[in-house]
């Protein structure tokens, strides 16, 4: 297909799209807004500041400069050779948003936001965090610019991720443990939704994943979806080429959609989110919404979620802690339905291979969350064919899970 040709494409792709979310924060029937009518004013107000500074150009512009110069974009797009031979024989690229400064893509939503909070007054900034990368980013930003950041996260969660705690902290953040419930990213979640209650005239919360309550899910995916703009400007310069599979892991699932976003109007190439699977099928085990969850609401949104017969949140389980959360983005439950995005789930075992081998034949760290992704490839690699180019989003660098592996490492061999 010609360039030309693909823009055609494009276009008319694009026309039979509706415009999502829809104005009460709908992607068919998911998302929406449930929160306590103490959050509606700041949501409105949020709401109202973003769809501003979309058309404000110089709000873009010093963005553009935070992100080329501060955060390093563009990040690369790396030919993995020979882990792509261990999965099949395709042409594999990683899009390296591991290569971003606080290594993750967390940094290019958290920026964004900071940004929009300063200009709505708000001079103290909340956040939590799973796997530590979205506060390390928020800490970050609210360092660079002159804000006050309270970071939540549960104590399973410190506990695995003590170098990225040491991190937030360092950058001058206060990280609160959370000891209540599975003391993990939904627990975090609940505390600081009560923070931001108690103190919304003075706080913005900024979200990490696309989640919440509108207009948090469409604001996360935009700040994101530069991945995704970028990844295809690189293909085609390298392959002449649109990908034929583009993977990512998805936990709330930011940086799948980031991937994703500027892809789901391009039907020839298929798109592959890659869920946490655990420890096996049991509920409790895993944290695959689409493999045992239901359609309920939980933190403000309406999606998919992982809940016993009586509607209760379920225990969920990873080994990373950023894929440890019972409930996933409206967009990705509305683009399951239709049927646009598959989704599949990947074991901890599979994940650790996947983070062996890629360390082992690229000499690059994944992140455990990225991990998953790599491991979907690893196990289903051979059904894709050898001719295909494959892009799979690298979402943050494993740095901060090398303890947590050496310490499995070290108890496989007792």
């Amino acid at each position: 297909m010609t360039v030309t040709a693909e823009r055609e494409e494009s276009k008319s792709e694009s026309k039979k799209r509706p415009a999502l979310p829809d104005r009460r924060g709908y992607f068919g029937e998911f998302g929406g807004k449930y929160v306590p009518e103490t959050l509606m004013a700041a949501l409105e107000e949020f709401e109202d500041v973003y769809r501003k500074v979309r058309r404000d150009r110089s709000f873009r512009a010093e963005l553009d400069d935070i992100l080329r110069d501060y955060v390093g974009r563009p990040t690369p797009l790396t030919e993995a050779k020979k882990f792509a031979e261990l999965c099949g024989g395709f042409r594999l690229f990683l899009k390296r948003e591991d290569l971003n400064h606080t290594g993750a893509h967390k940094i290019n939503n958290a920026m964004g936001q900071a940004l929009i909070a300063k200009r709505m007054g708000k001079q103290r900034i909340i956040a939590e965090t799973g796997a530590g990368q979205h506060g390390v980013a928020t800490a970050t930003a609210c360092a660079l610019l002159g804000l006050q950041c309270v970071v939540y996260m549960g104590e399973v969660d410190m506990a695995r991720q003590e170098l990225n705690v040491f991190r937030m902290r360092l950058l001058g953040a206060e990280v609160v443990p959370v000891t209540s419930g599975s003391r993990t990213l939904k627990d975090a979640i609940n505390e600081a939704i009560r923070d931001w209650v108690t103190n919304v005239r003075t706080t913005h919360y900024i979200i990490g994943s696309v989640l919440g309550p509108h207009p948090y899910p469409m604001v996360v995916r935009d700040f994101q979806s530069v991945i995704g703009r970028e990844a295809l400007a690189q293909i085609r310069k390298k392959v002449n080429m649109l990908p034929n599979v583009a993977v990512a892991c998805v936990g709330g699932g930011s940086n799948a959609i980031g991937l994703f976003h500027e892809m789901v109007k391009h039907e020839g190439i298929r798109l592959v989110g890659v869920e946490a699977g655990g420890r096996g099928p049991k509920l409790g085990e895993h944290a695959a919404r689409f493999s045992g969850g239901a359609l309920g609401v939980l933190h403000g949104t309406r999606s998919m979620i992982l809940q016993d017969p009586f509607g209760q949140i379920a225990e969920t389980h990873s080994i990373s802690a950023g894929l440890d959360y019972a409930s996933i983005g409206p967009e990705h439950a509305y683009l399951q339905g239709i049927g646009r995005v598959e989704y599949h789930d990947c074991s901890d075992d599979l994940a650790l291979e996947a983070f062996h081998k890629l360390s082992e034949s690229e000499g690059i760290i994944p992140a455990l969350e990225s991990a998953h992704a790599l491991g979907w490839l690893l196990h289903n690699g051979s059904s894709i064919a050898r001719d295909a180019v494959v892009i799979a989003n690298l979402s943050g660098r494993g740095d901060k899970d090398v303890p947590q592996v050496a310490e499995l490492l070290s108890k496989t061999h007792q």
